[in-house]
């Protein structure tokens, strides 16, 4: 596999067991070496005489290292490093000395990728807090939380295939979004510590609605305003919010947030594990795709149900109060640009006409998701907890209606909500991967899959949906 890092390469011993090419070429390469010096190189077997000065990595070189430092155990020190930090914790000391050098050495590892998720969710999502997005959100409902006496019948509890309806607002809602880095008091030396992102979303009144006078009606009100007040993302999200425990990532030109309150108010807030850790009453996550200067993205708001959290269940296979499912309240759809107004409207200036086909075109990706993610554990019926919509602007989206929080559902399995947008020329899916159980806060992965929209069909993933390796 091509190594895409110049540090990661290495020389190759004389006769590597393995090796591959490294995609790093010096064009300088003097024809006028010496006969002498050539022949004190050693000979390579996989060397081609068309490119002499090819370096190779060797990946069963044990000396050969890739750390991310994001998981305790798959840091695995050389040598050398093993000895330095034996040698930094001085002698006559004991092993749990080297250990925490070398724990000090993943923590600074974790670190400096808490500053690049950091500094890359400014400067890409947010547009380094320079720019606005101008968006139509598309409201819904589910059935699961609206009386028997709604109008349009979806007090059912679900259709005729067990899900959840989800009903349409009657009108669409216009919000500025927008986020911007502040400066907070911090003892670190740190540079990041001493910073904070603070996101801001305010409705904008269209003309139109104002010159009709039709204001919404009061149930409707009450929905809007549910919506604009749900918060996804911490009051002032740090550095270390995207470590993973949060449920807060970006990747490429995906990004992922979430914030969630716990079931009990007992729990200490000084103590970040108590923070992340479930059970929940409410649960908010979203997931979205840049391209250019438009945006996709999706917010779900997840509810534990009052009469859940009242008795205990008596069905002892079932989920009791100590751990109540998570039920889909809303979802809201937003189509964004920057700059001006995404859909296109008759004798408008400040409405951008190029994207209002990529972001309201015909509803649904081409053949459905160009991925689909593994949604079933050990027992089929995780995957009747999964509800598949096609959106306008050709985009599909997979989300679970309902999220256990017992530990022992579905053998502890994980969850997945996935977006497919094509806005250009290539296709993208993001994944959002988290976990079972109490830890369904946190992220297990955010996974970007890119291909050329016209060549989808034909690359279709056929593995039956696997995680993509780590």
């Amino acid at each position: 596999r091509p190594s895409s890092s110049a540090s990661a390469s290495s020389s190759a011993p004389s006769r590597p067991s393995s090796a591959v090419r490294f995609a790093a070429a010096s064009s300088s390469a003097s024809s006028s070496s010496s006969s002498e010096e050539e022949e004190e190189k050693p000979e390579n077997p996989y060397a081609d005489p068309n490119y002499p000065d090819l370096e190779f990595v060797n990946y069963d070189d044990p000396g050969y290292v890739v750390d991310q430092g994001i998981v305790g155990d798959e840091f695995f020190p050389t040598d050398a490093e093993a000895k330095s930090a034996e040698e930094r914790a001085g002698d006559g000391e004991g092993e749990g000395d080297v250990e925490a050098q070398i724990e000090e050495m993943r923590e600074d590892r974790r670190r400096k990728n808490d500053e690049y998720q950091f500094e890359t969710y400014h400067e890409r999502v947010l547009k380094n807090g320079d720019e606005e997005y101008r968006g139509e959100w598309t409201l819904y409902r589910t059935s699961t939380f609206l009386p028997s006496e709604d109008g349009a019948g979806a007090g059912a509890a679900a259709d005729e295939n067990g899900l959840p309806r989800l009903v349409k607002a009657r009108k669409t809602l216009r919000v500025v979004s927008s986020g911007r880095k502040i400066a907070v008091e911090t003892d670190s030396d740190f540079r990041v510590d001493g910073e904070r992102i603070v996101h801001e979303e305010t409705v904008a009144r269209s003309p139109s609605s104002e010159e009709e006078g039709t204001a919404p009606t009061t149930d409707e009100e009450l929905f809007v305003a549910e919506i604009l007040s749900n918060k996804y993302w911490p009051d002032r999200m740090s550095s270390g919010d995207f470590r993973g425990p949060q449920g807060i990532m970006c990747v490429g030109n995906a990004y992922t947030i979430c914030d969630a309150v716990p079931l009990s108010a007992d729990g200490d807030d000084e103590h970040e594990h108590e923070q992340h850790e479930g059970p929940f009453a409410e649960y908010r996550a979203e997931v979205g795709i840049q391209y250019k200067r438009m945006r996709m993205r999706v917010k779900l708001d997840y509810r534990a149900k009052e009469e859940d959290n009242e008795d205990e269940d008596e069905d002892d296979d079932g989920p009791s109060s100590v751990h109540p499912p998570l039920y889909l309240r809303s979802m809201a759809v937003c189509r964004e640009t920057t700059e001006r107004w995404p859909r296109h409207e008759e004798g408008r200036t400040d409405v951008d006409d190029a994207t209002s086909a990529r972001l309201f075109g015909p509803p649904g990706a081409p053949g459905g998701l160009y991925d689909p993610p593994p949604v079933v554990g050990d027992d089929d019926e995780q995957a009747g907890r999964y509800m598949m919509v096609d959106l306008e602007g050709g985009a599909t989206l997979l989300f679970p209606h309902r999220m256990e929080q017992d530990p022992g559902a579905f053998g502890g399995n994980g969850w997945v909500t996935s977006l497919d947008w094509t806005p250009g020329r290539i296709r993208y899916q993001v994944d959002r991967k988290v976990m079972g159980g109490y830890g369904i806060k946190g992220l297990r992965s955010l996974e970007l899959s890119e291909v050329q929209g016209q060549d989808a069909s034909e690359y279709r993933p056929n593995d039956g949906g696997e995680d993509m390796r780590q």
